[in-house]
């Protein structure tokens, strides 16, 4: 006999609480439909931990081109500094 809350507790450290009461109320049912119904279960459980390692990898990418940007942005400033004075020491030579 399986039981559903019994087969998605190893694997939902990081599920959502609503998975783990859906597992919790497929355990309460009769036999013929928990073997029914847990497949679903964890398709549904899959997807969410999809979801959730999509979510974490774009906000590392979002993290990674916030930093990416601020250092476009002193290399911009550096470089427009080094330019405008080699722009006065030109004019100074002139």
């Amino acid at each position: 006999m399986s039981d559903p809350a019994h087969v998605l507790k190893p694997a939902t450290e990081d599920a959502p609480r609503e998975i783990l009461d859906l597992a919790e109320a497929i355990s309460l049912l009769p036999l013929e439909h928990r073997l029914r119904i847990e497949p679903l279960a964890h398709r549904v459980l899959d997807n969410a931990k999809r979801r959730r390692r999509i979510l974490s990898l774009v906000q590392d990418a979002l993290g990674q081109l916030r930093l990416d940007m601020k250092y476009l942005t002193f290399d911009l400033e550096a470089t427009r500094r080094e330019r405008d004075a080699y722009r006065q020491k030109l004019e100074g030579s002139t």
